[in-house]
């Protein structure tokens, strides 16, 4: 070896994996079939997920910067013919964690910068903790969890100046087109809420849920604002995160204080099992939204936050949301994205905070830490006393030992394979980006998307800058023109709106 230590890898060459060996994808999990669950024995996803949970310790790598507040969830209506789930059973009143964060910001970096904003919640229920891991748009940026990682970094900092980059962030997003949609959300009104309290909130994934008879059901959660959706401008924006770089934090934190208490009314949509498969969207595609026409909203309850943390530190920068913590009466669906994060964000709380992150207070369901044969491990300090730590046992300690089907799983076939998912009849990467452009947004904001976009291309080259015009065209032809039109007139200043867009108007179509 003649290389020092310190010597930079080379950037140049094939993609490898961490043995050296060739890469065979990096855009493409390994899956059974182009429909089927991605398999625990991809090595290179298991590597790039693993490795990616671990690149930043100790802040959360994304989602650093945030905070959160206590609350309570009411089921008013009955939603038993969909789920037996006790925390949604009507009248049922459940303890409640949410946590609102930018995504590509560090510890230290702006509430008000355009950005989505995570909005992920637990409920305390009597039958473990449920989590929901969402954002403030009901789509994302990817389909593939292989490309997440690629995703985060596109949108942190560069590794020689160390400044964030537009010029990178569009060069991925150009190269990635599924990620139209989510993108004309980002550089629309709503890529600038006015605080957490005024934002609604989704599960962007689809999950499932399941009844007391055992059918099964795919569905979307909808948290919609009772403070209404405001938006701030980008000169708002702009002063606010130069005067209070905290102010999301303390706008929450001082509602509550003074007894304001933020609400959001909590709708689904429920699609019947076998409509899956034949829905004109992919219904597990994360970069898609379902027609409201076709699966309209039902009501389910009330989320109110009504209590601050008595201590950050414990309470929300150590609370480890995952979306593997699901109870009775729900599950997931075969979306690529959700089924990683089952796996990954479990592992990001192992790296971040350690082995035993669940016997934290703010992370342990109602029964404690329940019955687990989890042993030692990093900073243990709940356990079983002279209990056996194995199973089956003859002492005496209870173990599960059920088999045959799951009530929350669904049917697969085909052979491990590496490729996209089948198209659906209406699937495209820019069909739901057009509509939500030129059918949702006003002339007004229109406009205001325009100026955005333009305003962030100032310091894009060539050829990301080319790329980024063919991207707007292919979403609208007229807003691409506009855009193109307004960087070579050096129009950049950015004047986005606060006008709220009304969520029912989000793809009637």
């Amino acid at each position: 070896m003649t290389d020092s230590p310190l010597t930079p890898l080379s950037p140049t060459g094939p993609s490898t994996e961490t043995s050296g060996a060739p890469t065979f994808s990096d855009a493409h999990s390994l899956t059974v079939g182009p429909d089927g669950p991605i398999v625990l024995h991809d090595v290179h996803l298991v590597e790039t997920l693993a490795h990616f949970n671990r690149e930043r310790v100790p802040e959360r790598s994304p989602h650093a910067k945030g905070s959160g507040a206590f609350g309570e969830f009411v089921t008013t209506e009955d939603v038993t013919r969909y789920t037996k789930a006790a925390l949604f059973q009507p009248g049922a009143k459940t303890r409640m964690l949410a946590r609102f964060s930018t995504v590509a910001g560090e510890q230290g970096s702006p509430d008000t910068w355009r950005d989505v904003r995570g909005f992920s919640l637990r409920f305390y229920t009597t039958e473990g903790n449920f989590d929901m891991v969402g954002n403030n748009t009901p789509v994302f940026f990817v389909r593939d969890a292989m490309k997440f990682p690629h995703f985060i970094r596109s949108q942190k900092r560069l590794p020689d100046s160390g400044l964030r980059s537009a010029e990178m962030q569009w060069d991925f997003w150009t190269l990635s087109p599924e990620s139209a949609h989510q993108v004309a959300y980002l550089m629309g009104d709503r890529g600038l809420p006015r605080s957490w309290r005024h934002m609604n909130g989704y599960s962007s994934h689809t999950y499932m849920w399941v009844n007391a008879q055992g059918e099964k059901f795919w569905v979307k959660y909808h948290f919609h604002t009772d403070q209404g959706v405001q938006n701030l401008t980008n000169e708002q924006a702009g002063e606010l995160a130069g005067k209070d770089a905290d102010f999301h934090r303390r706008d929450l934190y001082d509602a509550i204080d003074r007894g304001e208490f933020p609400s959001w009314t909590l709708s689904m949509q429920v699609m019947p099992y076998a409509e899956a498969a034949d829905y004109r969207f992919n219904p597990f595609d994360l970069t898609k939204v379902w027609s409201h026409r076709d699966y309209p909203l039902i009501k389910v309850g009330t989320m109110t936050l009504n209590e601050n943390p008595s201590n950050f530190f414990a309470q929300i920068d150590q609370a480890a949301f995952a979306p593997s913590n699901l109870v009775p009466g729900t599950g997931i669906s075969p979306d690529r994205m959700l089924l990683a994060r089952v796996f990954a964000y479990a592992d990001a709380h192992r790296a971040r905070i350690g082995t035993n992150f669940h016997q934290l207070p703010v992370n342990q369901p109602l029964n404690g830490t329940g019955n687990t044969f989890l042993d030692q491990g990093h900073m243990q300090y709940q356990q079983y006393g002279a209990a056996p730590v194995y199973a089956p046992n003859s002492k005496g300690r209870p173990w599960a030992e059920q088999q045959g089907p799951v009530d929350n799983g669904w049917e697969v076939d085909g052979e491990l394979v590496r490729s996209a998912a089948t198209l659906h009849a209406e699937d495209d990467d820019f069909g739901q980006a057009h509509t939500l452009v030129r059918d949702v947004f006003t002339d007004a904001q229109r406009e205001r998307l325009v100026e955005t976009v333009a305003g962030s291309l100032v310091d894009v080259d060539e050829p990301v800058l080319s790329r980024v015009f063919e991207y707007w065209r292919n979403i609208d032809d007229q807003v691409g023109a506009a855009i193109e039109e307004a960087h070579s007139q050096g129009q950049v200043d950015q004047v986005p709106g606060s006008d709220p867009i009304a969520e029912d108007q989000i793809l009637k179509g």
